[in-house]
């Protein structure tokens, strides 16, 4: 597919968004939450009123193959995943941009090659 001519509309902005999708090494998906929670015993704390929940963990939640994992962090690991799952918030933010800027440039470039009708000038339609 050919790419658009750099002249046309919003070509820097559409160029400063490739640049920053470029400097992302790597991402990881999902969510990362810190949750207490109750466990399963019957005569846990954690069931007393008020409750002494267990925790915290932190929970880093992903889709496999149509099903959720989730998968328990320690603070060691979330330290060395945060950039990624930093990234991945950035890429979704940086396309999201690419495509309004995108859907911009098209509209744009749409009414330009659009030609005006002339005010005042009526416009004959033919009979086919």
């Amino acid at each position: 597919m050919s790419k658009p001519a750099q002249g046309q509309p919003f070509a820097a902005t559409r160029k400063a968004l490739a640049e920053a999708l470029a400097e992302i090494d790597g991402l990881l998906p999902g969510s990362v939450v810190v949750r207490q929670m109750r466990c399963g015993k019957p005569n846990c704390a954690c069931k007393a009123d008020p409750p002494t929940l267990h925790g915290p963990y932190t929970q880093w939640t992903r889709t496999v193959g149509g099903k959720t994992v989730t998968r328990i962090l320690t603070d060691e690991q979330l330290a060395r995943y945060q950039p990624w799952f930093d990234n991945s918030r950035r890429l979704k933010d940086l396309v999201a941009k690419l495509e309004i800027v995108s859907l911009q440039a098209v509209r744009t470039a749409d009414e330009l090659a659009t030609p005006r009708s002339t005010p005042g000038r009526k416009v004959r339609k033919t009979q086919t």
